[in-house]
């Protein structure tokens, strides 16, 4: 399967490191114009020094729609997003009545709003283009529990999933098509690692002897589906959600 993306114009957030890092470096071999998006400015200039010269740098929270929107107003019309930033924000599993306001909301900003103001602010574009592909990056904690043991984070990646499929049905007369990936769990950043190492050696090899494949995946295996969901292959696949996770 031969997938280029010569000439496209090409968003991804969450880019400074790990899914999104692997993400852009997919985009950008294939030929398109990449902007990638990220608060994490050292974790960015890696990730352009990777990925080459049609690869542009941003410093965007996404959880704020006016910087979202100037974003967007300074690329100008994208023919392919995808929502990557998310995770815990530093934090880790707690009973429920240690949870404050601040705590709860930080992650769905990040997880959920950030996902809705960037498909907010490009869907003008790819409807006036009648053509555009949005892909989420949720996780198999928006299918069924995290093993964080965080509960906005859970909530946050089925929340997610739902915005995926409104948005599919939605945008779909423009032939916008918007699709979910749901990640299982792979060592790709200082947070999940510490997740490893947490588990222990029982952990882990329980966590393994669960997966069909019995090995851990790659950020690169992220990036395979998120390349699919991209090309014209998946012209006529929307509002779907395929997990990546080895099996389970």
């Amino acid at each position: 399967m031969n997938i280029s993306f010569d000439g496209k114009v090409v968003i991804v957030t969450g880019a400074a490191h790990g899914f999104g890092r692997a993400i852009a470096q997919g985009f950008a071999s294939r030929g398109a114009i990449v902007h990638v998006c990220d608060v994490n400015a050292v974790g960015l200039e890696e990730t352009v020094k990777l990925c080459g010269e049609n690869t542009t740098s941003h410093i965007v929270d996404v959880g704020s729609r006016a910087d979202v929107q100037a974003l967007v107003a300074e690329i100008g019309d994208v023919d392919i997003l995808v929502n990557n930033a998310g995770g815990v924000r530093g934090q880790t599993g707690r009973p429920i009545e240690e949870i404050s306001e601040e705590d709860w909301r930080t992650i769905f900003d990040v997880n959920l709003s950030g996902a809705f103001f960037m498909a907010q602010a490009v869907a003008p574009g790819m409807k006036k283009n009648r053509a555009g592909r949005i892909i989420n990056i949720s996780s198999g904690a928006g299918l069924g529990i995290s093993l964080t043991g965080i509960q906005a984070y859970a909530s946050a990646k089925a929340g997610q999933i739902g915005l995926t499929r409104q948005l599919a049905h939605e945008l779909g007369p423009w032939n916008i098509t918007v699709n979910n990936v749901a990640p299982g769990f792979v060592r790709s950043n200082p947070s999940t690692e510490k997740q490893w190492e947490a588990m222990g050696e029982e952990g882990q090899a329980k966590l393994l002897n669960n997966i069909a494949l019995k090995r851990l995946g790659a950020p690169g295996d992220i990036a395979a589906m998120v390349m699919f969901f991209a090309s014209d292959f998946a012209g006529w696949v929307s509002g779907q959600v395929i997990s990546v996770d080895g099996g389970k």
